[in-house]
């Protein structure tokens, strides 16, 4: 864009004598300042909804209009419309999170006081069904599972039992005596001797317990 710049000093003219050349207005020159003023017109912006090209530049301390949340045209926004959209996106109590930058958000984003949040947990999503999870930064878990040792025991009791054989009065053996009664069924008891060892199982250790994970930076707005 330019600004327009006068060629011909026209009242100048007035303060020469009569009958001086220079004090006539020439039609170069009148026409030397229409095309000055038609560049200048053309290279410049429209007041109403004006469409830039290039690379438009605000004034220094210009006060723009800052626009609505909601206005998703290509209108101008301001800084402070900028600070404002960010700053709704991430209110007090939101948290932010980095995977490889440390810095603070409130450096990164201009706004807000934001503390590490966090540190060796994983977010779980709020249950009001579930006790350990019905109130916000409710916290629980633990990182290792102790796995005690721990002893199997059993218990069996013989105390003898008999088998019947038929048609026998009597039979000796290695396995006690039996003897007939009746229709000839005869019966002898015996111990089995069946033993039960107890036996210790595991061993008292912590191991790890995690679930699958990936490490990022963690930030809360407090202010």
């Amino acid at each position: 864009m330019s600004n327009y710049t006068q060629t011909t000093n026209f009242a100048t003219k007035d303060a020469l004598a009569s009958g001086n050349p220079l004090k006539i207005v020439k039609g170069t020159e009148i026409n030397t300042e229409f095309a000055n003023i038609a560049t200048a017109v053309a290279t410049k912006a429209d007041l109403a909804s004006p469409t830039f090209t290039g690379t438009p530049t605000m004034p220094t301390g210009t006060i723009g209009v800052t626009q609505s949340f909601a206005n998703s045209t290509t209108a101008l926004a301001t800084t402070a419309f900028v600070q404002a959209a960010l700053a709704a996106m991430y209110p007090v109590g939101s948290i932010y999170t980095n995977a490889t930058s440390s810095t603070n958000p409130g450096t990164l984003l201009g706004f807000g006081t934001w503390t590490a949040f966090g540190a060796g947990r994983v977010m779980v999503g709020f249950d009001s069904g579930n006790a350990l999870f019905d109130a916000a930064e409710e916290t629980g878990g633990s990182a290792n599972a102790t796995l005690p040792s721990h002893t199997h025991t059993a218990t069996v009791t013989d105390p003898g039992h008999a088998h019947g054989i038929a048609g026998a009065s009597s039979l000796s053996g290695g396995f006690g005596s039996l003897t007939g009664t009746g229709a000839g069924v005869v019966s002898a008891s015996a111990v089995t001797g069946i033993s039960v060892a107890n036996s210790t199982e595991g061993a008292s250790a912590t191991n790890a317990n995690y679930q699958p994970y990936i490490t990022v930076y963690m930030w809360k707005r407090t202010v």
